[in-house]
């Protein structure tokens, strides 16, 4: 695992760094001591996020989109430079083993993935290479990644906002059996982006607002921050995964487990998979399920009753009539939405909207 100090935002006034309980590295802050107001903030004026605890990994060399299109759930090969998509990697049966954000800025393809996922996703890629031209590197220690919402950032500059005017374009999913010709050879989410001066800046529109996500090189994260003066409102790990698990947007082995296979997780299904693109390790798992059959689990969002003050912790049973019928996956407090929690619960469940069920000591509902 890359030894990555801690952020310098952790020294800004109020900073609390994330805890052990929380799911986060600790190399960055669970909040800035107000995490409903940051959530608030966020959504209504915009905001910057550290998630500089993100690992980094590089791939370099004339072969590199094509390499990796061979291997992950996506078409890269038609990505153009300077936009972004996501990508699975999956085991034989299908089964999620690596998810990262991806962007390519014409010479390099960029992937950011979980904390501490990146020196796995390095050695897997490393055993793939044989005798492809292709350089992989974690970056980790050298650049970072911070997200804005309502705005592309303090250093985007016109470029960026003429790039980014359309926004990111996903395809719909495509009904089973369908025709080839109706999917697009292109991937199914295609993110702009541009290029900045020591970095780039990719608009994704996660959290269901205008998100940008901003490379850095991480010497320079303090200048970063000073140059957006007295319009940077900051956020932190609480309120990123607030407003992340009412998009019902994932992460990578909190909300998923070793189990998850693409079309249990409703967008990375629409933004990381191509359902037409080709032979890739786990594609017989997901043509199955998609033309034949059903996935045996869905992750929803729950409400809770929070008659606990604290949410559930990650890896918590859910249960119905008693009956152990998923987990909870990221649990927290919204600023208007009160306790909501991500869970993968069973096919059957997912599709009852009257059903009962409890989440550790409280009551949930779909």
């Amino acid at each position: 695992m890359t030894d990555i100090a801690p952020s310098p935002l952790l020294s800004l006034p109020g900073a609390v760094a994330a805890g052990p309980d929380t799911a986060q590295s600790g190399r960055t802050a669970w909040h800035y001591g107000g995490p409903l107001t940051e959530q608030r903030t966020a959504i209504e004026s915009g905001a910057l996020f550290d998630r500089s605890d993100r690992d980094i990994i590089t791939v370099t060399g004339p072969q590199r989109l094509e390499w990796l299109h061979s291997l992950a759930t996506q078409h890269l090969t038609s990505l153009q430079p300077h936009h972004g998509t996501e990508m699975l990697i999956l085991s034989p049966t299908g089964r999620i083993e690596h998810h990262a954000e991806v962007y390519d800025d014409g010479e390099t393809t960029w992937l950011d993935t979980e904390p501490g996922r990146g020196e796995a996703l390095r050695k897997y890629l490393e055993l793939m290479k044989f005798r492809t031209e292709v350089d992989i590197v974690d970056a980790s220690e050298e650049w970072a990644l911070l997200t804005y919402t309502g705005r592309a950032g303090g250093a985007s500059g016109q470029a960026a906002e003429d790039a980014f005017a359309a926004g990111p374009v996903v395809q719909p999913v495509p009904v089973a059996k369908f025709a080839a010709k109706d999917l697009p050879a292109v991937a199914t989410a295609q993110y702009p982006g541009a290029a900045l001066a020591g970095g780039w800046v990719r608009r994704t529109d996660a959290l269901r607002e205008a998100t940008y996500d901003q490379l850095v090189r991480r010497d320079e994260l303090e200048s970063a921050l000073e140059a957006q003066g007295e319009r940077l409102n900051v956020a932190g790990t609480w309120a990123f995964d607030a407003l992340r698990v009412a998009a019902k947007l994932p992460r990578f082995g909190i909300d998923t487990d070793e189990r998850t296979v693409p079309h249990e997780v409703p967008h990375w299904l629409a933004a990381a998979v191509h359902l037409d693109k080709g032979c890739y390790r786990g594609q017989e798992t997901v043509a199955k399920v998609h033309h034949l059959g059903q996935p045996p689990r869905r992750l929803v969002m729950l409400h809770l009753d929070g008659t606990d003050e604290h949410p559930p912790a990650s890896g918590t049973p859910v249960t119905a009539d008693g009956k152990e019928v998923g987990f909870i996956g990221t649990a927290v407090q919204h600023y208007e939405l009160g306790q909501i929690a991500l869970a993968m619960v069973k096919r059957s469940v997912a599709a009852d909207p009257d059903v009962r069920l409890i989440a550790g000591d409280q009551a949930a509902s779909l």
